[in-house]
């Protein structure tokens, strides 16, 4: 019997974005994951892990988690913990025209986590959003958020390469899809341009082609699958249409170096 990923929503209402204090109650959570938003978690205070997909993330605040719908992710904590939550949904991306912001939101997600060495600002910006309901003054709080948490690592680009739209609208199909596919010229279609000048752009915003993008996206599902759930290899195979469980095998293996089997055993 398939057994599926616990789906949790802590958004509550249908505000776009909604910010709230870190329950201290929360010590232990089994995995689970929240499929219709992004969530940033900041820790002043606190002890223990937070495990996102199948890696380890000791708390050592100050600190902030980032969260993406896909992923699946549980608390050990064993300390009084104190911080925000912030819940982004994608409504609130697709309402905000200032495409800066767009983009800062794009580089979090590419973190899980990130250490902080400043944190009095951001501590008090995530305090502001807490009751702000006035959407373009949220829009300015988050992105004046996100550039400080972003500048204290060397990975932030606000530039705007060549088609980064395009780009960014098909990170989110990859991100928000369902069910994944193997095929390129699928999300190609989607996007109403060809295989050829997606691998195009691809190439100008991540130095990434178009499949190895896909890629990163399939096995991270696949592991997930792997490990907290009992689907076979087979159905696996199938849900990313594969023609055949050794087609995927040999494709997991290229990319990770174990087959799908040695993964569930090895976790």
């Amino acid at each position: 019997m398939t057994v599926t990923v616990k789906v949790k929503d802590k958004s509550g209402t249908s505000a776009l974005l909604k910010v709230a204090p870190f329950r201290k109650e929360i010590r232990k959570t089994e995995p689970h994951k929240h499929n219709s938003y992004f969530e940033i978690i900041y820790l002043s205070e606190g002890a223990g892990k937070h495990v996102i997909d199948y890696k380890d993330y000791p708390i050592k605040p100050p600190l902030v988690f980032f969260v993406r719908k896909e992923q699946v992710h549980h608390w050990d904590i064993t300390s009084n913990p104190k911080g925000y939550v912030l819940i982004l949904k994608k409504g609130f991306v697709s309402e905000s025209l200032d495409y800066e912001l767009k983009q800062l939101i794009s580089k979090a997600s590419e973190h899980n986590v990130l250490p902080l060495s400043h944190h009095e600002k951001i501590e008090k910006l995530f305090a502001l959003l807490v009751d702000e309901a006035n959407f373009t003054v949220t829009e300015g709080l988050l992105k004046a958020l996100l550039a400080l948490l972003l500048e204290q690592t060397p990975t932030l680009k606000v530039s705007a390469p060549v088609s980064s739209d395009i780009f960014l609208s098909y990170k989110d199909l990859l991100s928000h899809s369902s069910r994944l596919q193997n095929n390129v010229a699928h999300y190609a279609h989607l996007l109403n341009i060809s295989p050829q000048n997606l691998n195009f752009i691809c190439r100008k915003n991540a130095n990434q082609t178009a499949s190895a993008i896909l890629a990163e996206h399939i096995i991270n599902e696949a592991k997930r699958l792997l490990l907290y759930t009992d689907t076979t290899i087979a159905e696996i195979a199938f849900t990313f249409g594969f023609s055949d469980s050794s087609h995927f095998i040999k494709y997991f293996k290229k990319y990770t170096e174990q087959t799908p089997k040695a993964f569930r055993l090895q976790s």
